[in-house]
């Protein structure tokens, strides 16, 4: 499956044209391996854009979908719930979705995701769950909220997965359907229509198939210019923290992940290992509930009143717990959450960036935690094991990106590539390296 840059070539070459390749799209969009992907598919829309679009423009006609909580003109803006399902429709295209048309690219359709973005997981009540596209023997989650978005790509039914990603809703999905998610340093791109989990933590990014295909994804969604170096892999310093990121991993991640340390450095890298002992007070710092929670409940709590009843149990619950952190506990929050960042912008200076799993665990079975009280424990077990790693780039309000291991034939696992804020065009320029330097070797 090619990824958008190839495609872009291919169309600038006269090799293939936009209509091919939407048609292509659409195959993969209704296909069984898509099912419960595109809660509001428009692909007829798609055909007309593609036929519009110009091999010149970035996106060329090209295919992308849309992460249910973002506006799309003349639509409702429902975020995977059936609460907001007759909304006042949006009046104008949420930013994010208006610079990828721009672009030319040609809207897919709203995409599945966990009810309100209240879960890595991926599993929706409402609409169902849209299967991990790497096993199509056993059901496996997709992971989440940005579950459907992923999909598509893996799938073949778009280039671009708009999404976001509060505390890992990109990277959780992207590592384990096998692709590319990007989270950009949050200020870059406009949160404007996008309905909120955390106004602190939300941050507006995409998933692709490769790399190169982040950047384009990037450039346009932050509306500018990545620096691309030309130094090789040798160049960067690197380090992996050993403490917390490396926690608990299954066997497979764990040698997944050596694998992957021992082919960069064998492509050049110079890694380091050092302990990061910030990582320590994330519990305590969190105590009251976080930013999610709160934020999230400051957003729901007269329409909880109106329609809780509607709501995902396993969401509400989680919004419900914001109910109790008090103004001086949130305010305290802020402050501690600036000095810690401080102290892991200090250690993390010296570095170029650094190297973690992207998740301590491969996909588990949709059976395992599909709704049900009794299958909430392990559904709550598994959503902060996948939470775990990339909401500390959240905190952070850093950068990262997540990329495929080299796994062979078992599920897919992701070498997640991070920094502080705005280092996002040295962790794009390092991921880059670290992609061809897996897929080579």
């Amino acid at each position: 499956m090619h990824d958008l840059y190839a495609t872009r070539l291919a169309l600038r070459a006269g090799r293939t044209d936009a209509r091919t390749e939407m048609e292509h799209a659409i195959a993969a969009a209704e296909s069984p391996a898509c099912a419960h992907v595109f809660t509001h598919p428009m692909f007829d829309q798609a055909r007309e854009d593609a036929a519009r679009a110009h091999a010149e423009q970035p996106l060329a006609g090209l295919a992308f979908s849309a992460k249910d909580l973002f506006d799309i003109a003349g639509q409702a803006t429902p975020a995977g719930s059936k609460v907001l399902s007759h909304a006042p429709a949006a009046k104008a295209d949420a930013p994010a979705v208006a610079r990828l048309r721009a672009a030319g690219g040609a809207l897919m359709g709203r995409t599945n995701m966990t009810e309100f973005a209240f879960s890595g997981v991926g599993v929706n009540p409402h609409h169902g769950t849209p299967a991990n596209a790497r096993d199509a023997a056993t059901p496996r989650i997709p992971g989440g909220s940005s579950s459907g978005a992923a999909v598509s790509v893996a799938i073949g039914a778009a280039f671009i997965g708009l999404g976001s990603d509060t505390g890992g809703s990109i990277r959780i999905p992207a590592a384990l359907n096998g692709i590319v998610g990007f989270k950009s340093t949050a200020r870059l791109v406009p949160t404007e229509g996008a309905l909120p989990l955390s106004t602190t933590l939300d941050t507006i990014c995409a998933m692709t198939r490769s790399v190169r295909d982040a950047v384009i994804a990037h450039e346009i969604l932050a509306a500018r210019h990545v620096t691309r170096g030309n130094a090789p892999l040798a160049a960067y310093r690197l380090a992996v923290p050993s403490n917390v990121f490396l926690d608990g991993l299954e066997p497979a991640v764990a040698t997944a992940f050596d694998d992957a340390l021992a082919r960069l450095r064998a492509a050049g890298a110079r890694i380091e290992e050092i302990t990061l002992p910030p990582l320590a007070e994330l519990a305590s710092i969190n105590a009251t509930g976080g930013f999610s929670a709160a934020e999230a409940y400051a957003w729901h709590r007269l329409l909880l009143e109106r329609s809780g009843a509607g709501y995902d149990p396993r969401v509400a619950r989680r919004i419900v717990n914001g109910a109790h952190m008090k103004a001086h506990e949130y305010i305290e929050l802020i402050h501690a959450r600036r000095h810690w960042i401080d102290r892991m912008e200090a250690l993390l200076a010296p570095f170029d960036a650094l190297l973690s799993p992207t998740l301590p665990i491969t996909a588990p079975t949709i059976a395992s935690v599909a709704p049900g009280a009794e299958r909430d424990d392990e559904f709550f077990r598994v959503n902060g094991l996948l939470l775990r790693n990339p909401s500390i780039i959240n905190m952070l309000d850093g950068c990262a990106i997540s990329i495929p291991c080299p796994v062979g034939a078992s599920l897919p696992i992701g070498l997640m590539i991070w920094h502080a804020a705005l280092h996002d065009d040295p962790v794009l320029a390092v991921a880059a390296l670290a992609e061809q330097a897996l897929q080579s070797t």
